[in-house]
């Protein structure tokens, strides 16, 4: 595999094709807001990371939530957990796009290397974000304190999001050490995104099982 031309083409239509996707998911959810408002921000981003099969997916589970629609019955568990791990994936996501620019701006290296750092900014990032993402639906829904709120999210997002970066991260050294390993992508460049963008999406299939045993254990809510 080589960072040449065709993997730029590439780059460009997939981010292009996400991009899309993310803004033809809020333009519908401005006139059809979801019932949750947080999903309001999940499924553009979800959009992100899953062009076109984001809108298919929004269409047929996120549409029929909007405020107006019909109160559905209760729906089958994998579709329960399949919008619990778009949650997690949509804080996860956040966090990593603002943590990259910061790390590669500071030009931090952990053992020589700047893929380690980025690791470390970018879990962090993340980790803060989905926790905010688990803790206003709780207190949206729930008469707990802030103290229980954070602690209730903390126990909820923690293993999931955990999972969503273990999957993107294993892409991720893929790329850096395998796949690319002359030419590594640097965060200003289009290929860098479309495998983080690629991560991302492995990063979804890595944290719907964690979501699937949390929800199964009743630590988390389904959604």
């Amino acid at each position: 595999m080589a960072n040449d031309a065709w993997l730029v083409v590439l780059g460009w239509a997939m981010l292009a094709a996400g991009g899309a996707t993310a803004l033809a998911i809020a333009g519908d959810l401005y006139t059809h807001p979801q019932r949750m408002s947080i999903m309001n921000i999940v499924w553009p981003v979800t959009g992100l990371y899953l062009p076109i099969a984001g809108w298919w997916l929004y269409r047929g589970i996120g549409r029929p939530m909007s405020v107006g629609e019909p109160t559905p019955v209760r729906r089958p568990y994998w579709i329960r957990v399949f919008v619990s791990a778009t949650h997690c994936g949509a804080g996860c996501t956040i966090g990593d796009i603002i943590g990259i620019p910061i790390a590669a701006g500071f030009g931090w290296t952990l053992f020589g290397h700047r893929l380690f750092t980025d690791y470390i900014v970018e879990f962090g990032f993340a980790y803060v974000i989905g926790i905010a993402f688990q803790y206003l639906p709780i207190r949206t829904a729930r008469q707990v304190s802030s103290r229980e709120a954070i602690v209730d999210a903390v126990r909820a997002d923690t293993l999931s999001l955990s999972a969503f970066e273990v999957g993107m991260f294993a892409w991720m050294a893929l790329v850096f050490y395998v796949l690319l390993p002359a030419h590594p992508p640097e965060p200003s460049s289009v290929v860098f995104w479309l495998m983080m963008q690629v991560g991302m999406a492995l990063g979804f299939l890595t944290t719907y099982p964690a979501n699937w045993l949390l929800i199964r254990a009743g630590i988390k809510a389904g959604m």
